[in-house]
């Protein structure tokens, strides 16, 4: 019997299973774990504050969503950094080293695929 499930998105992420199944997950602190599938979640980052230093999916894009605040998203192939404000988005190619910055207190919407990919930690 079809349902419909509220989700708070500060405290739980969405994980997407390769059957287009949708669970969630209790959120914990740092990088979204890595699934089989596609992790949707929402976050709030201070500048300065990070979850990791870099990171890479080499499984799929990465899609970002400014919901409000000032980011900028450096890349490590020497690329020139990128401002994004609030409704704005991208997507971040598969295999990308990339880096998010907050200029301000930010809050972000992440679309990461898995299961596969690493992080640099401070």
């Amino acid at each position: 019997m079809p349902s419909i499930r509220r989700v708070d998105l500060t405290n739980f992420a969405l994980d997407i299973s390769r059957d287009l199944l949708v669970s969630t997950r209790l959120r914990k602190p740092g990088p979204p774990e890595r699934i089989d599938g596609m992790t949707v979640g929402v976050v709030t980052i201070s500048p300065g504050q990070s979850p990791h230093n870099g990171e890479m999916h080499p499984d799929g894009d990465e899609i970002l969503y400014v919901i409000s605040g000032h980011l900028q998203l450096l890349y490590d192939s020497g690329k020139e950094p990128v401002n994004f404000v609030a409704g704005e988005a991208c997507i971040v190619s598969k295999g990308e080293w990339h880096l998010v910055d907050c200029l301000e207190e930010t809050t972000l919407m992440h679309i990461t695929p898995g299961p596969n990919g690493e992080a640099r930690f401070k």
